[in-house]
This record gives structure tokens, sequence and C-alpha cells, in this order.
């Protein structure tokens, strides 16, 4: 069967429609109004070996937090329907993902609890026009609604962009490895991960 989702999200704050294809058949298209989270998302689907298709339309008149934080929250329950009972997947992944000087480290658990452990610290305020501040709000929604365990630290880093550029790097090819397919049970001795 696909494991492909798709959800949208309307409220006075944002309107989202979103698919998430895991297999990676057809292209990505991201477009949310904010640049930096374009280019990072974009980089999520390329690295994880995933499709994205990805349109808000949100209040950035006031700030880049209702649809940052929405999007994640599409992209978590698409996530979690694509992956279903999330039968024969690999479940862990991990990866440490360098960009010049800078370091990061992801591990993905898709253990049907959700957990974020963030440890980036990009030192500049903004990247483009997307607050760095919102980068937690992101991963929080995404892991919270995915159902998922991520751990996310810098190892080394100086450059913002390098740092985030590689935490969202560091993630999708832990998730690409978490969401192989390689055995045809539920990897849990409870037999679960819903």
């Amino acid at each position: 069967m696909p494991r492909t989702a798709t959800v949208a999200r309307k409220t006075r704050e944002t309107d989202i429609a979103c698919t998430w294809d895991l297999d990676g058949t057809g292209p990505t298209t991201i477009a949310t109004g904010i640049g930096f989270l374009d280019h990072m998302l974009e980089a999520l689907a390329k690295h994880s070996g995933t499709t994205l298709a990805v349109r808000c339309q949100g209040d950035l008149h006031i700030d880049g937090h209702h649809t940052t934080e929405d999007i994640g929250i599409v992209l978590g329950q698409c996530l979690r329907q694509a992956l279903g009972e999330r039968i024969g997947v690999e479940r862990f992944g991990h990866m440490a993902c360098p960009l010049d000087e800078a370091l990061v480290s992801a591990t993905v658990d898709l253990s049907g609890r959700p957990y974020l452990a963030y440890d980036l610290r990009p030192t500049a305020g903004m990247l483009g026009t997307w607050d760095t501040q919102l980068i937690p709000e992101f991963f929080g929604a995404l892991t919270d609604h995915g159902r998922f365990c991520l751990h996310l630290h810098e190892l080394h880093g100086r450059n913002s962009h390098h740092v985030v550029e590689a935490g969202f790097k560091a993630f999708a090819r832990a998730l690409r490895q978490a969401i192989r397919v390689t055995g045809s049970g539920v990897p849990s001795t409870k037999g679960s991960l819903e």
C-alpha cells in the first residue's frame, strides 16, 4: 500500500494543505510564505527520500509563529497517517550531519510516544524572515502530532544558517532510516507502536 497522507487544516490564523509521500514518488512543492522555512522543508524532503507538497497561507503580517507551528502540526499528522501501524519499519534512525563548521546529530525513534530533546543554538535572531525561536516550535509540533521521539543536538557550529540547515538534514537522514521498511512485524516487544 502507498505510504502517503494528505491533511488540510484551516483556522483564523492559517490555511494549510499538505501531502507527504514517504516513498517519494512525486515532485516536491513548498510554498509557506517564509523563504527559509521553504528551504528547510525542501531539504527535509530531499534528504529523507520522501516527497512533500506544502501550501500555507498564514497571518505573516503578525509574525511567522502560527505558520511555523501549524505546518509542524500538519506535517506530524501526515507522517502519523502515512506510517499507519508502523508495521515493518526500521523504527530507529541516527545521523550526524556536517555543514562546513557546523555538526548536528539527530536520533529518531518512531515509538508512538512524542518527545523532543532540542539543542540547536543559532546565534542569529532571524534567518531571512524566519525567527530562529520558531525552530523548536516547529519540531515540537511535528513530534507531538507525528508521535515520535527526536533528539536534535548541535555538536559544533558558528554560522546560524549552517547550524539550522545541518539540523534539518540530520533529522531528514535519520527519518529516512527510521521509515525504511525492513521487516514484516511491528518493531516492538509490546506489539504496537501506537
